[in-house]
């Protein structure tokens, strides 16, 4: 094969390779729009948001060939897709354990969205202490020429949870997995009292939204109020009164 030859199928492979890692950037791209209209949705209508942040990453190439080795897999572009399906991954973090499952629920409701798969290490924790909702979810990636269905895996966590989790990877790294079985104690006690702490801002959530559910100062005043992008309006009394007496208005 002469050299030109040589370059010619050297860019081919890299436009291939290319290829099939945009559509998962791609899939990344739309979770993430995804998950701004419904945290900016969710912030309007209840004045609270459940999204701390979220963090996406894809796994390098590098990665994924180490993956197919340590599985025994086919090395081509097929064997990939079917087989490693955390090449896209996102992460959310959140502030309470019921923002997790309420998340959840509004990527289940998204009709464009197909659950692959939900593991619930939050319910069922590892042994090692790890907590967290784990689901896989294949979204649909618009290309000029195709629809390429792409599986990503999303992560769902409270802060506490992401604390713990980050420290036990940086730990493992540090020991190149061997960890002494002390540690592996103190790290899984450490989980425990992650999950008091979530626990007990949860109950503090639960009991101060009880407390602003019974203040009735200005309610009707409030009620006449919203706000889109820290601009307020005021709802004028004629345009109540015409919505109210729309037939089924409330539908």
């Amino acid at each position: 094969m002469s050299p030109q030859d040589q370059i010619a199928q050297f860019k081919q492979l890299k436009h291939t390779i290319t290829r099939f890692m945009m559509v998962y950037k791609f899939a990344l791209d739309e979770m993430e729009t995804k998950i701004e209209i419904l945290k900016e949705e969710f912030h309007l209508l209840h004045d609270y948001n459940p999204i701390e942040h979220t963090k996406s990453r894809l796994k390098s190439p590098e990665s994924i060939m180490n993956k197919l080795f340590r599985k025994n897999l086919e090395v081509s572009l097929p064997s990939i897709k079917n087989n490693i399906r955390d090449i896209a991954g996102l992460r959310i973090t959140c502030s309470f354990i019921s923002d997790i499952y309420k998340i959840c629920d509004m990527l289940t409701r998204q009709s464009d969205l197909t659950i692959l798969e939900i593991k619930d290490y939050i319910k069922n924790p590892k042994p090692n202490g790890y907590q967290s909702l784990h689901m896989l979810i294949e979204v649909p990636v618009f290309m000029s020429d195709r629809v390429e269905k792409v599986c990503i895996e999303v992560q769902i966590r409270t802060i506490a949870m992401d604390f713990w989790a980050s420290l036990e990877h940086k730990i493992f790294y540090k020991y190149n997995e061997a960890v002494p079985e002390r540690l592996l104690q103190e790290l899984k006690s450490a989980a425990e009292s992650a999950t008091a702490l979530d626990r007990q801002m949860e109950r503090l959530h639960v009991e101060m939204g009880e407390i602003k559910e019974n203040q009735v100062l200005d309610a009707e005043e409030e009620l006449r109020r919203f706000r889109i992008d820290n601009q307020q309006f005021n709802i004028p009394s004629a345009l109540l009164e015409l919505i109210e007496a729309e037939p089924n208005s409330d539908k």
